[in-house]
């Protein structure tokens, strides 16, 4: 049997582009915003905050939940989301790693 097209690039490789494709969307953005703005979890309701239909709040969260950028808990009728510390200062280093490779190119274009 053949190898997966991700089982040829690194964890490293695999793992930027996930986080990647799951912030590519900007209401993922929106969301991720909107709660570190607050500074603490959130509990209140974040169709009345974005505008956007409860249905596809709880998809992007789905996603952001699913790389674990975003944990939930459940209070009652509630449900109150916060940033996953430990996963976003992971996902800063992998950021800030890719983003500070030397690019200097000699004679080239």
């Amino acid at each position: 049997m053949g190898i997966t097209k991700t089982e040829i690039y690194t964890d490293e490789q695999n793992k930027l582009a996930s986080f990647l494709k799951v912030l590519a969307h900007p209401a993922r953005i929106a969301i991720l915003q909107y709660i570190i703005n607050q500074k603490a979890c959130i509990c209140n309701d974040l169709v009345e905050e974005l505008g956007l239909a409860q249905a596809t709040i709880s998809q992007h969260l789905k996603e952001l939940k699913h790389i674990g950028i975003v944990q939930g808990t459940i209070e009652g009728k509630s449900v109150c989301y916060c940033i996953e510390e430990n996963v976003w200062k992971q996902t800063q280093g992998i950021l800030n790693a890719f983003f500070n490779q030397d690019v200097k190119v000699k004679g080239c274009c």
